[in-house]
């Protein structure tokens, strides 16, 4: 993405629209087991993004919220018709937020995404010899 492209996303039924504008600050695949259940797959997919570039267009999600291993909260937004889990943002922090790679409208190239939480991968998962991995969380 270039500084003036737009992404979009959203939920699987649609209530719940959002876009963002910017390039993204990284790109991760997580292998934690939150994610592992979040996604209800072998992991998560993150784009890290500026929040003075994001807004949601149409719909009104919820959120939950979690205690991470690090010991901060995460606020989760999801569609209360669909379940659909959109973004999360470490309560506190005001300037990004983690869109949910699935829910965006065109898929990612994640040649380059970084691996985090690789210690937790399920058997049979093969991550690129040449990518960025962590065993946990990055600091």
């Amino acid at each position: 993405m270039t500084s003036s492209s737009v992404a979009r996303g959203g939920c699987q039924c649609g209530a719940v629209r959002y876009e963002f504008t910017g390039s993204a600050r990284g790109l991760f695949v997580c292998h934690c087991l939150e994610c592992q259940k979040q996604s209800a797959a072998a992991f998560g997919i993150s784009v890290i993004v500026l929040q003075a570039g994001f807004r949601v267009t149409a719909g009104s999600p919820h959120l939950w919220s979690r205690p991470t291993d690090s010991g901060h909260t995460l606020d989760c937004a999801f569609c209360t018709d669909c379940g659909t889990r959109l973004w999360h943002q470490r309560r506190g922090d005001t300037e990004q937020l983690s869109v949910k790679g699935g829910s965006l409208d065109r898929a990612l190239d994640l040649r380059r995404a970084v691996h985090i939480w690789t210690r937790r991968k399920l058997p049979g998962v093969i991550i690129p010899a040449d990518a960025v991995q962590f065993e946990g969380e990055p600091e």
